[in-house]
């Protein structure tokens, strides 16, 4: 058995990534069309439609669709025809005539939106199936579809196609790839609009932003630049990957070397623990007394079934694990995971649990230095049929656990797909032709820790349209701005809606203010709302403390729908949006806050506003006590004699944070003084 599981990223680096390229000029002895423009797909309605391809220079090329047809002559290996707008409808055939013929079928005309950004946009349905249970398996519509494309990467400009993907629609044998934030957000669209909805999906775990944006974009950005121009000489790309599988492969093999748990087969059935440690599940090692870092540590617990349990269909349920884990039953391996964020939830194949007493071990190999099991999560065994069964054996409580080896730190590796305009060339790009309903895009996180970059990169002004802006310390105050209007300028469709949603609530709950990098990047999102036709969800009480990857995501592909409704279709009288600030002045003591998009006024959940704090100059933030009154939020502390500075839910995780409109849709975080 093979125990050097790696982690997601490294995975991807040294398998996957390896098909990444598309060469830039190719030989043509045959009219070719683009992956996009295959069989199933969805194209923009009410917009002229063009549709390109391939073959050899001088070839003359016939398109055929919805009943018209047009010539053209390939140049430079490349044709396009472009058609007049055609109205929703189908499914059409498009066929293509040159030296051969091409017929791509089940084409529908409808709306086409991007959808981009990170994990939280990635995610499938199958990661939420339990959540939402019997969604995959009940639901179709065909007349909603997604193209998705694997992880890809390019340094040296745009490619012109994709390697791979395809067109799915959405029915029970899809459903489970299909983006969640996805999904839900082209569900309620269809729903109201009754078009057919396609979604080019393009998202990138754990991808920054800068990975997302052309090189001209970077020329702003210095560093950026000096980061991507190495990794256009293929010979240092392969070099790099080279040296980063050698150290990871050397890393696993020595830890699997000197593990004595393997060596003395810790997984089996029976074995004595009496001189293991206890520990508390869930929790870290670090947290309860263990100078355990790096390395694999092996943890167990033993449980008694009846004859009638134990021939129950038997699902595990480990919550999440930090980092990767090996979980055996009875000496029989049910699940492995490389990485810490998925959950762990596991099958028990039948015939493995048994009457009487049955062992449970874990082997976590932990190289982030923290290993343990996260809190506020399910530990369970759940037996039965359905879901969750009809019985759960609680795990949670004392285990036991022995470390079987110490490591070094891992030497650190370069995520080729994460560097500079990589994305941008590779999974952005080949869409660019198509005319586009819109994008949708969840991205942020990566991008926290340069939240505040202290003024390294500040941008000079008139970069944006107002002052606090150029006087911001925010690069992403500056980035996200600059790949929203790099995206309109490179689609070439004026200033088409682009939906975001703004970071959720994560990590510990703070008691007093305090300084937050996720309030800081939040806040920078929250000014992108200047550039026109844009729309931002807030997800500020759909997040999970102890997860970066929340489970609810209807309740965010609906917000962004929400979003579309007012900007892309025309819904201007639409509460679309929770409460947001408009203006803060002082009266004397106290600031007087007045927000737009209330509805029919403000709604605090729970009687007293919470998670409102402010300032005086030295903005040394204090917790106020708030007065709401119809669109006004009046806001006063008596240790602040002359308030300069407001925040709201200003914090990594703003617990309580429960400030409302009339639509149930909550007010976003914020920072502001009094001008």
């Amino acid at each position: 058995m093979n125990f050097t599981i790696m982690k997601q990223s490294t995975l991807s680096k040294f398998a996957a990534l390896a098909i990444f390229t598309l060469a830039a000029t190719q030989a043509f002895a045959d009219v070719q069309l683009p992956r996009l423009l295959s069989d199933g797909a969805i194209l923009q309605r009410d917009k002229p439609l063009t549709v390109w391809g391939w073959a050899d220079d001088g070839e003359q090329v016939t398109v055929n669709f919805a009943g018209k047809a047009l010539s053209t002559v390939a140049n430079a290996g490349r044709w396009s025809v472009t058609f007049p707008a055609f109205k929703a409808g189908g499914p059409h055939e498009l066929k293509v005539s040159g030296k051969n013929r091409l017929t791509r079928k089940n084409i529908l005309l409808g709306d086409l939106w991007i959808a981009a950004g990170q994990s939280n946009m990635e995610l499938p349905l199958s990661r939420v199936k339990y959540k939402y249970p019997g969604l995959i398996e009940s639901t179709n519509q065909p007349n909603i579809r997604e193209f998705n494309v694997p992880v890809a990467y390019a340094f040296n400009g745009p490619l012109q196609d994709y390697t791979q993907g395809q067109w799915k629609t959405a029915t029970p044998d899809n459903m489970a790839t299909f983006s969640a934030v996805g999904f839900f957000f082209m569900q309620k669209l269809h729903a109201e609009n009754n078009v057919p909805i396609g979604l080019i999906t393009i998202p990138v775990g754990g991808s920054p932003a800068e990975a997302w944006v052309s090189e001209s974009v970077l020329d702003k950005y210095p560093h950026y630049q000096q980061k991507l121009q190495p990794f256009k000489d293929d010979a240092y790309v392969q070099a790099t990957i080279a040296k980063d599988k050698a150290n990871s492969d050397k890393w696993f093999a020595d830890l699997g070397a000197a593990d004595i748990g393997l060596k003395n087969n810790w997984q089996q059935e029976k074995l004595n623990t009496a001189d293991w440690k206890s520990v508390q599940v869930p929790g870290l090692l670090k947290e309860q007394g263990s100078d355990f870092t790096n390395g694999a540590v092996w943890v167990r617990k033993t449980i008694e079934l009846t004859a009638a349990q134990a021939a129950k269909k038997a699902t595990l349920w480990l919550g999440c694990i930090v980092d990767g884990d090996q979980v055996y039953i009875n000496g029989q391996l049910v699940g492995q995971t490389g990485y810490q964020y998925p959950p762990r939830i596991y099958s028990v194949p039948a015939g493995v649990l048994k009457a009487g007493t049955n062992s449970i071990s874990i082997r976590i190999t932990s190289y982030s230095a923290n290993a343990g099991f996260v809190k506020d999560k399910r530990y369970a065994l759940l037996l039965g049929e359905g879901i969750f069964g009809d019985e759960s054996i609680d795990l949670r409580g004392e285990w036991k656990y022995q470390i079987a080896a110490r490591a070094g730190s891992m030497q650190p590796t370069t995520t080729l797909h994460y560097l500079p305009s990589s994305l941008f060339n590779a999974k952005l790009a080949p869409a660019l032709p198509l005319k586009i309903k819109g994008v949708i895009w969840y991205q942020g996180e990566s991008n926290v820790e340069r939240a505040d970059a202290q003024g390294v990169h500040r941008q000079p002004a008139g970069q944006c349209a107002d002052e606090s802006c150029a006087a911001s310390t925010s690069e992403y105050r500056y980035l996200f701005a600059d790949l929203i209007r790099d995206w309109r300028a490179q689609f070439k469709q004026g200033d088409f809606p682009f939906l975001f949603v703004q970071l959720a609530n994560f990590l510990p709950a703070n008691t007093q203010p305090a300084e937050s990098k996720w309030a800081q990047l939040r806040e920078a999102q929250r000014q992108t709302l200047e550039l026109k036709n844009t729309a931002m969800a807030v997800a500020i009480d759909v997040g999970e403390w102890n997860d970066i990857h929340p489970l609810d995501k209807q309740t965010v592909g609906e917000r962004l729908a929400l979003g579309a409704s007012k900007i892309a279709y025309g819904k201007r009288s639409l509460l679309a949006s929770g409460p947001s600030l408009k203006k803060v002045k002082a009266n004397g003591s106290k600031l007087v806050l007045s927000f737009a998009d209330v509805g029919k006024g403000l709604d605090v959940r729970g009687g007293e506003l919470k998670q409102i704090a402010v300032a005086g100059a030295d903005k040394r933030f204090v917790w106020a006590k708030a007065e709401v009154k119809k669109d006004q939020v009046i806001v006063s502390s008596e240790s602040v004699a002359e308030p300069k500075w407001v925040r709201y839910a200003w914090a990594d995780n703003p617990e309580g944070a429960n400030l409302y409109n009339s639509a149930g849709l909550p007010a976003s975080p914020f920072e502001a003084s009094v001008k």
